[in-house]
C-alpha cells in the first residue's frame, strides 16, 4: 500500500502542485532523488571561494558607483590645483608684460621720441664737428708757428725778428683756444652718455623682469661677423681690457 509523504517547500515551489511518486520500499522515487541532488549542487557553489566575488559583484553596483564617483572627483580635483597653478603662472606672464609695457612707456616718453632722439644726434653731430673744426684750427696754427720759426731764423732785421715772433705768440693762443673743444665735447658726450646710460637702466629692468640677464642670453642669436676684407679686420681704436685687437708688441714680434 503506497505511503503518503509529506512534501517540503522545495518541492512545492520545483513541482508544484504535480503529485509526488510514491516511494517504494522506503525509498524516494526518481523525481526526489533528481531534486535533492540539485540541492546539494547548490549548496556547494554557495560554499565555493568564488561565489562570494559573484555576489559582490551582483550585490555592489550602488558600491561600485560610489567608487566611480570618488575617482572622478579625485580627478576633478587635481584638475583644479593644475588650473591654480595656471592661473598663477598667467598672472606673473600678465604681470611681466604689463611692467614691460611700463617700461617700453617710459623709454618711449623720454628717450625715444623724436624730440630727445634728435637732441641725441645733434650732440653727437656737434662733437664730432667741433673736433674736425678745433684739429683744422689746431693743424693751421701749427703750420703758420713752423713758417714763422723758419723765417725768423733767416731774418735780421730786429723788427722782422719781432712781428715773427708776435705771429708764433699769436698763433700759439690759438692753439689754447682750439683745445677748448674738450670741455664743450666733454658736455655734450656726457649728455649722451646719461640718456643712454637711462636707456640701459631701463633694459636692465625689462631683462630682470624675463628672468635675468642669463635667461635672455640663452634665447640671443649667435653672432656672426658677416664684414668682408679689410672691413673685417678693422675693429677701431682699443679702449682698456678689448679683445681682438693686436699689441705693438704683437706687431714687433711678426718682423723677429
Amino acid at each position: 500500500m503506497p505511503v503518503n509523504r509529506r512534501r517540503f517547500r522545495i518541492e512545492q515551489a520545483f513541482v508544484g502542485d504535480m503529485p509526488m511518486p510514491a516511494v517504494a520500499d522506503g525509498e524516494a522515487g526518481p523525481m526526489h532523488r533528481e531534486i535533492m541532488n540539485e540541492l546539494r549542487s547548490i549548496r556547494a557553489q554557495m560554499a565555493a571561494p568564488g561565489h562570494s566575488a559573484v555576489a559582490s559583484a551582483v550585490v555592489d553596483p550602488a558600491a561600485q558607483q560610489i567608487a566611480e564617483s570618488q575617482a572622478l572627483l579625485e580627478t576633478y580635483r587635481a584638475q583644479i590645483e593644475q588650473c591654480e597653478k595656471l592661473k598663477v603662472e598667467l598672472d606673473l606672464i600678465y604681470d611681466a608684460i604689463n611692467r614691460t609695457k611700463r617700461e617700453i612707456a617710459v623709454l618711449h616718453g623720454k628717450s625715444f621720441d623724436g624730440n630727445e632722439m634728435s637732441k641725441v644726434t645733434g650732440e653727437l653731430g656737434a662733437v664730432v664737428g667741433g673736433t674736425e673744426e678745433a684739429t683744422q684750427q689746431i693743424l693751421e696754427a701749427a703750420e703758420a708757428i713752423d713758417q714763422a720759426a723758419s723765417a725768423l731764423g733767416k731774418v735780421n732785421s730786429p723788427d722782422q725778428q719781432k712781428i715773427l715772433s708776435e705771429e708764433i705768440s699769436e698763433r700759439v693762443v690759438s692753439i689754447f683756444e682750439a683745445c677748448n673743444f674738450q670741455d664743450l665735447t666733454g658736455q655734450r658726450i656726457s649728455k649722451v652718455m646719461s640718456t643712454m646710460k637711462f636707456i640701459e637702466n631701463h633694459i636692465t629692468v625689462m631683462m630682470d623682469i624675463w628672468g635675468g640677464v642669463d635667461a635672455i642670453r640663452a634665447h640671443a642669436p649667435p653672432i656672426i661677423d658677416e664684414r668682408e676684407g679689410d672691413a673685417k679686420l678693422l675693429n677701431g681704436p682699443k679702449l682698456d681690457g678689448d679683445a681682438g685687437h693686436a699689441s705693438q708688441n704683437d706687431i714687433d714680434a711678426l718682423f723677429d
